[in-house]
């Protein structure tokens, strides 16, 4: 059990049986009365954000939550399969849950993956991908009008900004927190 002198940004609990992570926290003392406790709430299911304020004293139960080290198998019509590594049983994902990460899932890429109530309500993807480039458009030198980067495609059909020299079939590294390109891997 949790109380309100417990709460902090990035912490998981459960309100009216739907779990929720704090995303921003902040204490408020006025002259007169009791402390109250600021707090932006994220709801982990539907991903919902709002605001809501907490007095002193009041209790919460803390979000019970699991994660584990899941990889990701294959795209099947709108269901994303993952298997645990450790029990090897599988576990789907629709699109509208994975999101923006579709672009960065590649076959046997591991994740971490959240479950609430055993299903899985979120994944955490690995800071660092490679992926082909399947599609760079030549650089012309002397070509100053376009700048120092160049759109490329990599085989999740995800568009990103590379440096002119990057050619089409190479592997890069790319950083999923930023969708941004690091660098060329050498084979």
């Amino acid at each position: 059990m949790l109380e309100s002198g417990d709460l902090r940004k990035g912490l998981k609990l459960e309100i009216d049986g739907e779990p929720f992570m704090i995303v921003q926290f902040e204490f408020v003392k006025p002259g007169k009365g009791q402390a109250l406790y600021k707090c932006k709430l994220k709801n982990l299911l539907t991903g919902v954000q709002f605001d809501r304020t907490f007095r002193s004293g009041e209790k919460f139960n803390e979000a019970s939550l699991e994660e584990h080290e899941m990889e990701y198998l294959y795209f099947d019509g709108d269901s994303y399969c993952f298997m645990n590594t450790s029990t090897y049983e599988q576990e789907f994902m629709n699109s509208e849950q994975i999101g923006d990460a579709k672009y960065f899932l590649k076959e046997n890429t591991t994740v971490n993956m959240l479950f609430y109530d055993m299903r899985p309500i979120d994944l955490t993807l690995p800071n660092f991908v490679m992926l082909t480039i399947t599609q760079a458009d030549p650089w012309a030198k002397g070509d100053t009008a376009s700048g120092d980067s160049k759109p490329a495609t990599v085989e999740t059909d995800y568009v990103l900004q590379v440096p002119p020299f990057v050619e089409e079939g190479e592997t890069i590294k790319i950083d999923t927190r930023t969708g941004q390109y690091v660098e060329r891997v050498k084979q």
